[in-house]
């Protein structure tokens, strides 16, 4: 019994053993793979860049017409002739509307009778008073009536011309407002009248930037209607004070619309130009990690014949499209990681690509 006891103890401990041994081999091989170098990875490079630089302000505005007004009657009357078509273009002093004026025509006509009659009795009056057949108290009196009858006269004509609206400037209509033979109250809205070329851009810039802008000073919008063409302007006026709510300057530039793509009341996207700086260095947005603590890259260095990376803390400027301004950190010519950064290590040993190349896109460390 005992032997049997002892036998089966004997085959516990050689399995026991066996699988001590066959895990501890384990081990050491699992070791034995970590220890070894990890395979250079595969990435795309860049060169930080010296090159000129057009700093810029960036703001939003509003496309604005240099004169916009909405035609409107001075006098009431009804509407006997419309004499233009929505959305065409009309010159200043085109008639756009008639008003119905029959009877200012008939008392105008009255009134020319009664200046007729006036100036004939000043005539005749006057030849008289040569001749003492008339006292001056009573050419006086006959010269004043006629200078009321052409008052009268010039009056009526006045309300006449009311009648016909006319385009106060040159530029385009919009939808028309009103009706053949509908009556129309003293300032009633007839059609939009919309001058598109040159057009204002209205746009605020934060107060500590006042130093930086001028009067003649280009700019540049873009609009969501053409997100792939830049308009190009220049500052017309700025305003004498700041906001006192916001603390911004308010700041309206002008600009060439030839083929009217810019419309009054669109959102623009406005980009002041500042004078321009040389010796910049940049790099391409992608090869910068923003984060919190601050943002970095992944320069590439030579070590014992091979290229590794090495963090670099940096410090960035301003953003000119896909560009990055760099302040700090790093100088003309260094290079970095241009794709490919997402899975490496500090000292990994990297494979530069062509940036041409698929590459990059599909790199990472195995």
């Amino acid at each position: 019994m005992i032997r049997r006891i002892l036998i089966v103890f004997v085959i516990l401990a050689v399995l026991v053993a066996g699988l001590g041994l066959l895990k501890y081999r384990q081990i050491q091989d699992e070791i034995a793979q970590f220890s070894q170098p990890r395979p250079a990875a595969t990435v795309s490079a860049t060169e930080v860049r010296r090159t000129s630089w057009t700093p810029r302000l960036h703001a939003v505005g509003s496309i604005a017409a240099v004169q916009g007004v909405m035609v409107n009657n001075e006098v009431p009357g009804q509407v006997s002739e419309i004499l233009f078509e929505s959305g065409a273009m009309v010159r200043r002093g085109d008639l756009l509307l008639q008003l119905d004026d029959a009877v200012d025509q008939a008392d105008l006509a009255g009134l020319l009778a009664d200046q007729e009659l006036a100036e004939i009795r000043r005539d005749r009056n006057a030849r008289l008073l040569k001749s003492r057949a008339v006292s001056q108290e009573d050419f006086d009196e006959i010269s004043a009536t006629l200078e009321k009858a052409q008052a009268l006269v010039a009056a009526k004509q006045a309300s006449i011309a009311k009648k016909a609206i006319r385009a106060p400037f040159d530029g385009q209509l919009g939808i028309r407002l009103v009706n053949l033979g509908q009556y129309l109250p003293a300032g009633s809205a007839i059609v939009p009248l919309q001058a598109l070329d040159p057009v204002y851009v209205d746009f605020s810039l934060p107060e500590r930037r006042i130093a930086e802008v001028a009067v003649g000073q280009t700019v540049e919008i873009q609009v969501a209607a053409y997100p792939e063409r830049t308009f190009t302007g220049n500052i017309q006026a700025i305003n004498p004070s700041v906001d006192a709510g916001s603390r911004n300057l308010q700041i309206r530039a002008e600009l060439a619309n030839p083929e009217r793509l810019l419309r009054p009341g669109m959102f623009a996207e406005v980009a002041t130009l500042l004078p321009t700086r040389d010796d910049v260095l940049t790099l391409p947005r992608q090869t910068i990690v923003f984060n919190t603590y601050g943002d970095s890259v992944l320069m590439i260095q030579e070590r014992d014949g091979a290229n590794v990376v090495q963090r670099r803390q940096i410090r960035t400027g301003a953003v000119r499209g896909e560009e990055v301004e760099v302040l700090e950190g790093l100088a003309a010519g260094d290079r970095v990681v241009l794709a490919g950064q997402v899975k490496l290590t500090n000292g990994q040993a990297v494979e530069i690509v062509p940036e041409a190349t698929d590459a990059p896109a599909a790199s990472a460390a195995p």
